[in-house]
């Protein structure tokens, strides 16, 4: 049979794809293509799936509940990884609806296209924001009850109702917590991407408060590899996926200046509300669970995130930053 990759034209869905493409097994990935981010990146990562024996694509959004309903009609599906979702704090501030129709109501969706056919087996994203400023290292049992941005609370209500389609019909459920995900063809969103390329660029880099705030910085690879292997989960589980060695933001932004060869012209700016101030992962469950570690360090990640850029620097430089 096949697994079923929603998101696959996105950061982890893409890498996740190819991984599984990898290791045999057939691929049906769907996205919807939405300008949340710049479409473009998408379509590169989509363009380079879609040479590969194995992988098929539809363009499908998971609000559509029709054409969602046509697709497990006509497929059949080993398991379920679900990957699309509305990401970044930020922008859910913005737009607080779009994020709760696609991480909850879409994930809703699914649930219940997979309760109807019987399909037992979810791998759902979830994200580290769901901690809020709780208490380091952020353990999968900690309250979780105190979100501070729109995003972390849709991604949490996700996550609760995969524990109740497992408890109630038997679906076995694993809600990945991730950490800061980071790499080659990474969101232009987010930090790295933007840091490479405001560095490389000589344009002006805007830093938000002082650089001391820490993230868990994990490479894209490495929580491909710990989606997959959450594939034989049972029950309800909750898993964090990071480096368990967070870093600050400024002694990121040095190592790619060096990395690059060119000082960053740094603009500080005020942080946002919703600014955590350190991302750390606990990361003994995924060991126990799934034989599971990060391979990739700070260093080796950040060069093939360089390497990336300069690779595709025509495309990377016009691509919209918001």
């Amino acid at each position: 049979m096949t697994i079923l990759v929603t998101g696959s034209a996105g950061f982890i869905g893409s890498e996740v794809s190819h991984q599984l493409l990898n290791s045999g097994r057939q691929v049906l990935g769907i996205d919807n293509r939405n300008d949340a981010y710049d479409p473009r990146l998408k379509d590169w990562r989509l363009e380079r799936l879609t040479r590969r024996d194995g992988f098929t694509f539809r363009k499908i959004d998971l609000l559509n509940e029709e054409s969602l309903a046509k697709l497990f009609a006509t497929e059949e599906f080993e398991a379920v990884i679900n990957l699309a979702a509305r990401a970044g704090v930020p922008q859910s501030m913005a737009d607080p609806k779009a994020y709760f129709a696609t991480n909850v109501t879409g994930t809703l969706n699914l649930l219940e296209l997979m309760r109807e056919h019987g399909i037992k087996q979810l791998v759902q994203a979830s994200s580290s924001s769901v901690y809020g400023n709780g208490e380091i290292p952020f353990i999968e049992d900690a309250a979780c009850n105190a979100p501070i941005s729109p995003y972390a609370a849709s991604k949490k209500a996700a996550e609760e109702l995969t524990h109740a389609y497992s408890h109630l019909w038997g679906i076995n459920t694993a809600a990945l917590r991730f950490f800061t995900v980071y790499g080659p063809a990474g969101r232009p969103d987010m930090s790295i991407f933007r840091f490479i390329r405001w560095i490389f660029e000589s344009e002006p880099l805007h830093l938000h408060g002082d650089g001391s705030q820490r993230r868990d910085f994990t490479h894209v690879s490495d929580v491909a590899r710990g989606v997959i292997s959450s594939l034989e989960c049972r029950g309800h589980e909750v898993i964090n996926l990071g480096s368990d060695r967070p870093v600050s933001i400024l002694s990121v932004i040095r190592i790619v200046e060096k990395m690059i060869g060119i000082n960053a012209n740094i603009v500080r700016e005020g942080r946002p509300a919703t600014d955590m101030d350190i991302t750390h992962a606990d990361i003994h469950k995924a060991k126990d669970l799934l034989d599971w570690t990060p391979v990739t360090n700070l260093e080796e990640g950040l060069q093939s995130a360089v390497d990336w850029y300069r690779a595709n620097r025509t495309l990377a430089m016009d691509l919209e930053l918001h």
